[in-house]
């Protein structure tokens, strides 16, 4: 019974958000609180909702001061040479913004953290879609399903969680498995250029200046790229003239720039009152000390972001008026996001409080023939996309992973081939709904999360295939 309650209450919250019939935060309270009831141990709600509140926590507050520290980071400009390189590169054409797109959410992941990845990824691209036109969930899915292959590396949580588990080197299935990660990642920029290619066909290969006007209909919207130029049309189409800019700045003309081709594109706003140009390599300084703390374990994740953002904001906004206001400017996408992660304490609290996730876990690890028992590698690598999508990876690789390892080593399947093919889900975990990082990607990216879920799930459970294939292929599982 437990186990038909658990596949029902996640299928009702997937139904439910991607029909749009409730909030997000709304089914993550209310449905598995209904299905507590149904268990039987509604009068145990309070206890499991606690318990997910606290196993979260730390992530809420990590998640809390990491959006005020990047926010931070974009008010006094650290980003804008990374918008200006994307821009120039860009050309705005849809393709080259799509891959740009997905490059650079994989180089961003290597800190290792996802909040951190779409926090900067979204913030230099979302400019650029807004002004064309673009999907906004074409760049979602994008960085989330790149993001998902980057996830493997040792220090983003899953192999370290699989070395844990079934007590092996992290180095000893990590190794191995980079052929197949990076064809993994290769599949996603080749997606991205398909994408990209269908953002062409729908929207031309476009001039900024085309689009202005996107900017100022949505005037209240925090835009970091200015108005651009006026007049022209297409690529090859020649020099333009500078426009007024557009944006959070103080409404001054931007200047612009040319690329090879002679077309001007508009570059960020330099007039915004929230630039600390004389700090900027404080600022960067800053950041990589911060990344490179998180990389080495100096101290907790959430420690370090209260710090770098109590920093962030004394040294670049000296003043309580100053601070205020920063801190207004960013509360939107705090409670937006925190709230989102509390909600989903509750999801997981029932989940696991009443037992679900460990009689579904039984029942398909029960369901495995014997005559499969060889072939558990590939039937790790498969499960672990649908798992580690309905349930956290602590749930997968601490409760479901040491069953299925020790079902392939009684049919001769090494530990270490279990282990790696456990991280095949990762790309598709990354849209989770109990990924606290996901709310931060369509948060800010303004998506609503079930257009994110329809459009992703597909393209990034291919992507792990993918990856599942090329580890056969290599020998590697």
């Amino acid at each position: 019974m437990l186990t038909i309650l658990g596949f029902g209450m996640i299928a009702t919250f997937l139904v439910l958000i991607m029909m749009k019939k409730v909030s997000p935060i709304a089914a993550l309270v209310l449905i598995p609180a209904l299905f507590c009831v149904f268990v039987g141990k509604g009068a145990k709600l309070g206890d499991y909702v606690v318990a997910g509140i606290g196993d979260l926590a730390p992530t809420a507050a990590m998640l809390m001061f990491a959006i005020v520290y990047f926010g931070l980071m974009i008010d006094v400009g650290l980003f804008d040479p990374i918008v200006r390189g994307i821009l120039k590169f860009a050309k705005a054409d849809p393709v080259r913004i799509v891959v740009g797109t997905a490059v650079l959410a994989a180089i961003v992941s290597l800190d290792g953290d996802g909040s951190t990845t779409f926090m900067i990824t979204v913030s230099a691209m979302y400019p650029l879609y807004k002004r064309l036109k673009m999907s906004l969930i074409v760049m979602t899915g994008v960085a989330a399903t790149a993001n998902g292959v980057m996830n493997t590396l040792p220090w983003g949580g899953p192999t370290a969680r699989a070395a844990t588990a079934l007590k092996l080197d992290a180095s000893d299935i990590f190794v191995p498995m980079i052929p197949a990660l990076a064809v993994g990642l290769l599949f996603v920029f080749a997606l991205a250029y398909v994408l990209g290619r269908r953002e062409r066909k729908r929207l031309g290969y476009l001039s900024l200046d085309e689009v202005a006007e996107t900017v100022t209909e949505n005037s209240d919207e925090k835009v970091l790229v200015g108005a651009g130029a006026t007049g022209g049309k297409a690529s090859g189409s020649g020099k333009q003239s500078s426009g007024a800019a557009a944006g959070t700045g103080s409404g001054s003309a931007a200047p612009s720039y040319e690329n090879e081709d002679g077309e001007t594109f508009g570059a960020l706003d330099p007039n915004r009152a929230t630039l600390r140009p004389k700090l900027y390599w404080f600022n960067a300084l800053m950041t990589v000390t911060l990344l490179t703390a998180m990389i080495m374990e100096w101290l907790p994740i959430p420690v370090l972001f209260i710090l770098g953002a109590a920093l962030a904001l004394t040294v670049n906004f000296p003043h309580m008026p100053d601070q205020r206001a920063r801190l207004a400017a960013h509360a939107e996408n705090v409670l937006n996001v925190s709230g989102m992660v509390f909600a989903a304490a509750v999801f997981t609290g029932v989940l696991q409080g009443t037992g679900m996730v460990d009689h579904m876990a039984k029942w398909v690890v029960g369901g495995i023939p014997d005559w499969m028992g060889p072939h558990m590698a590939l039937v790790t690598g498969v499960l672990s996309i649908p798992f580690t999508y309905f349930m956290s990876n602590d749930g997968f690789y601490f409760g479901i992973l040491p069953v299925l390892a020790e079902a392939g080593n009684a049919h001769g399947v090494s530990t270490l081939e279990i282990a790696r093919a456990s991280l095949i889900g990762q790309p598709l975990h990354m849209s989770s709904p109990l990924v606290p990082a996901v709310f931060v990607l369509v948060g800010m990216a303004k998506v609503e999360f079930g257009d994110h879920t329809k459009f992703t799930v597909k393209w990034a459970a291919l992507t792990a295939l993918v990856m599942l294939g090329a580890g056969f292929l290599f020998g590697i599982l």
